[in-house]
C-alpha cells in the first residue's frame, strides 16, 4: 500500500535514489521469486510514508520484516525528533500497540516484547523486524511516522503459510458460538481462519458442506464440487472466484449473531515446530491409554491442528487411524489410494469413537529438542494379554513393551 498525499512530483527524485523495494511474493506465487514494487509518493506533505502493497508472507516460528520507509519533502528536516509507531489492526476501528520508537528510546508491547525491533537500515527506515512469528501475528499492521505536527501512515499485511481445517467438537455439528469457536481452534493448535484464508483453501480444493465461523464474525463454507445439499449448483449465497457458477464457490451466510447462533469453525494453523508421529502399541489402546502411550515416548497426544499441519507441511502419510487429543480418530493421506478413503488427499476422520470400547493406535506430538526416552521402539501396553478381564483394564498390568 502506498500512502500518498498528492500526485507524483519532485519527490519522485527521492524514489529514484531509493530504488525499488524487493519482497517475497505472496502465497500462491512460485517460491523463491521476487516481486518488484515501484514506489510513488506525493509532494505536499512534510513527511511521506511508503509501505509494501500486497502482503508479506512468513510462517509460525519464522522471522519477517514488515517494510516501511519515510522521507521529508523539505531538506531542512532531520530524523532525530521522529516518532515511529507500529500498531496492529484488531477491528476496523480498533488498534493494538506493537512498537514505539522516539530517538534512542524503543519499546515493544504485550506479546511483541523481545520479538520486535527496528531494522534500522539507514535514515528513513522504519521497517519492523518480527521474530518467532506466532499464529496470532497474522493480520494488518499500521506504520505511523510523526514529526511535530506532521504525520503519515502506511499499512502492511502479514500472511502466514499454513492450512485451514474444519472443526466441530464431540457434541456434534453446529454447536459453537463465535467465542466457543475461537476457544475450540485455540485448543486444537490453531486460530479462527480469515475469509481470505478460507478462500485460498477453497482454491486449493477444500470442499466442506458445513458452515463455520471465521475470525471476522462471518459464517461461510467452501464448495469445490457443487451439489444440491450444499447450496445448489451456484447462485445466490456464493462468493469469490467461481462463486455463483457450476464451478462452486465459498458460500457466505454473512455476519451472524456471535452469541446467539451456533455453527462449526474453520481453523487455521501454520508451520509445526515439532514432529507428529504414529505410535502403534503392541495392543491398540482405548482413548484413556493414549496419553500414557505418548508420554512413554517423550510426547503428548497430538491435537487436530498439529495433525493437519504435519499432513500439509511435513507430508505425513499414514493409512491407519489413531487417537487425537480431542477424542477423535483420524489419519493423514498424502498419496490417495482406494483402501485409504478415496481419491483425494486429506485428513480422514472417523469422528469421535466410543472412548472405552474402540481401540486404536495414537498420533503423538514431540516438541523440538525433546528426547525420545524409549529408543529402539519401546512404549507402554498390557503384557501377555493381561490387564483385560471382562473388558476392564487392570492398571497394575500396564508395563513397558516393545512397539
Amino acid at each position: 500500500m502506498v500512502c500518498a498525499r498528492a500526485a507524483l512530483g519532485p519527490g519522485a527524485l527521492w524514489a529514484a535514489a531509493w530504488g525499488v523495494l524487493l519482497l517475497t511474493a505472496p502465497a500462491g506465487a512460485q517460491r523463491g521469486r521476487k516481486k518488484v514494487v515501484h514506489v510513488l509518493e506525493g509532494e505536499s506533505g512534510s513527511v511521506v510514508v511508503q509501505t509494501a502493497p500486497g502482503q508479506v508472507v512468513s510462517h509460525r516460528g519464522g522471522t519477517i520484516v514488515l517494510p516501511c520507509r519515510y522521507h521529508y519533502e523539505a531538506a531542512a528536516h532531520d530524523h532525530d525528533g521522529v516518532r515511529l509507531k507500529w500498531t496492529k489492526v484488531v477491528d476496523p476501528l480498533a488498534f493494538a500497540d506493537v512498537f514505539v520508537a522516539l530517538g534512542p528510546q524503543h519499546r515493544a508491547f504485550g506479546s511483541y516484547r523481545g520479538r520486535a525491533e527496528l531494522q534500522g537500515d539507514g535514515p528513513g527506515d522504519a521497517s519492523l523486524v518480527l521474530r518467532n512469528v506466532t499464529l496470532q501475528d497474522y493480520g494488518r499492521y499500521e506504520c505511523e511516522v510523526t514529526n511535530e505536527l506532521e504525520d503519515d501512515t502506511g499499512m502492511v499485511k502479514l500472511d502466514l503459510e499454513g492450512v485451514v481445517f474444519p472443526y466441530h467438537p464431540r457434541g456434534g455439528r453446529y454447536k459453537l458460538t463465535f467465542t466457543e469457536a475461537q476457544r475450540a481452534c485455540a485448543e486444537q493448535d490453531g486460530i479462527l481462519a480469515s475469509a481470505e484464508q478460507l478462500h485460498a483453501a477453497w482454491r486449493d480444493g477444500l470442499d466442506w458442506c458445513n458452515a463455520g465461523w471465521l475470525r471476522d464474525g462471518s459464517v461461510q463454507y467452501p464448495v469445490s464440487q457443487p451439489r444440491e445439499p450444499c447450496g445448489g449448483l451456484g447462485g445466490a449465497g456464493s462468493a469469490g472466484t467461481g462463486g455463483g457458477t457450476a464451478s462452486g464457490g465459498v458460500r457466505n451466510y454473512g455476519f451472524r449473531h456471535n452469541a446467539g447462533e451456533r455453527y462449526d469453525a474453520f481453523c487455521f494453523t501454520s508451520n509445526l515446530p515439532g514432529r507428529v508421529f504414529f505410535l502403534k502399541p503392541l495392543r491398540p489402546v482405548p482413548f484413556s491409554g493414549a496419553a500414557r502411550a505418548c508420554a512413554a515416548r517423550g510426547a503428548a497426544v497430538a491435537k487436530v491442528g498439529q495433525l493437519f499441519a504435519a499432513w500439509k507441511l511435513q507430508l505425513l502419510d499414514r493409512c491407519t487411524a489413531g487417537w487425537l487429543a480431542d477424542g477423535s480418530a483420524r489419519y493423514p493421506i498424502v498419496n490417495p489410494r482406494a483402501r485409504c478413503g478415496g481419491r483425494r488427499p486429506g485428513v480422514r476422520s472417523l469422528g469421535f469413537p466410543d472412548a472405552t470400547r474402540r481401540l486404536f493406535g495414537v498420533y503423538c506430538y514431540r516438541a523440538p529438542g525433546a528426547p525420545d526416552p524409549a529408543p529402539g521402539g519401546w512404549g507402554w501396553g498390557w503384557a501377555g494379554g493381561g490387564g483385560w478381564a471382562g473388558g476392564a483394564r487392570d492398571p497394575a498390568a500396564w508395563a513397558p513393551l516393545r512397539v
